[in-house]
């Protein structure tokens, strides 16, 4: 397991990014970077259980199931990843599940001069490597529009 960081500058104070990131509108929108249909099942709270879901190709309900590990508003995220969904399954052992997990997605608001510095960072097998370096770059860009608007 690797983490990869990921970080864009948005001319925006960090309570509007963080409300564009998470909130339910607007995470469909920068998170469609990763899946047209990305959605998420849940709370954003510490503690919460989380479930970030698409549609397959094949029309079925899948994706990540998670823990809100910690939730500093406007200040800092950490999700703890654990196991996946599948249909209406959610599978938290096996070796689809223990090759990867727990791992962890963090991301970090920061302000200067009305400049809000948002980093992620994101545990993941080297199976994905490209497919983030690609599509989180682009989402990040994604939400960049969508918090400057």
């Amino acid at each position: 397991m690797k983490k990869l960081q990921y970080k864009t500058n948005i001319k925006a104070p960090k309570e509007v990014v963080y409300e564009k990131m998470l909130g339910r509108a607007t995470y469909k929108q920068w998170t469609s970077e990763f899946n047209p249909t990305s959605d998420f099942e849940g709370g954003w709270n510490k503690g919460d259980k989380i479930r970030f879901i698409g549609i397959s190709e094949e029309g079925k309900k899948e994706g990540m199931l998670a823990q809100i590990a910690e939730n500093i508003p406007n200040e800092y995220v950490s999700i703890r990843h654990y196991g996946l969904v599948d249909g209406n399954n959610e599978i938290t052992e096996g070796p689809a599940v223990e090759a990867w997990t727990p791992s962890f997605e963090n991301y970090t608001f920061s302000e200067n001069g009305g400049i809000t510095t948002v980093v992620v960072e994101v545990d993941t097998n080297e199976e994905y490597f490209e497919y983030f370096n690609e599509a989180w770059p682009k989402a990040l860009n994604k939400l960049k529009e969508i918090s400057e608007q």
